[in-house]
């Protein structure tokens, strides 16, 4: 996945905007003012912080060794580091950008998740 694709699919779902809270170089995606994404464009080899449900990360990180690991800066528990321009299937790496932001959709309070048409 290329940085491009990358952005162009963080900011393709519901409500979804690019912050740059820490510095310009640092995207950072966010649903009704909470993270999902969080990702330097710029930088090789090509990462992204994204939310995970804990079950799920522990297994990914044990399925994909060294392409998703804890997440950098970030709550171990709740977020991996996924390496989005390598050996993980572009598909993949769209279900956890996904997942991410579902995940934090699913924590918002009911009537900002009924705006967004997502139960």
């Amino acid at each position: 996945m290329t940085p491009r694709e990358l952005r162009a699919l963080c900011l393709s779902f519901n409500a979804a905007v690019e912050d740059f809270p820490f510095n310009p170089e640092t995207s950072v995606f966010k649903v009704q003012g909470k993270m999902f994404a969080l990702v330097n464009l710029d930088a090789r080899p090509l990462t992204v912080n994204l939310k995970c449900d804990p079950d799920d990360a522990v297994r990914l990180r044990t399925e994909h060794e060294g392409l998703i690991v804890p997440g950098w800066h970030m709550n171990k528990r709740h977020w991996n580091t996924v390496t989005a321009d390598g050996g993980l299937p572009d598909r993949l790496v769209r279900e956890l950008v996904e997942d991410s932001y579902d995940l934090v959709v699913a924590g918002l309070p009911r009537a900002d998740r009924l705006r967004l048409d997502r139960p």
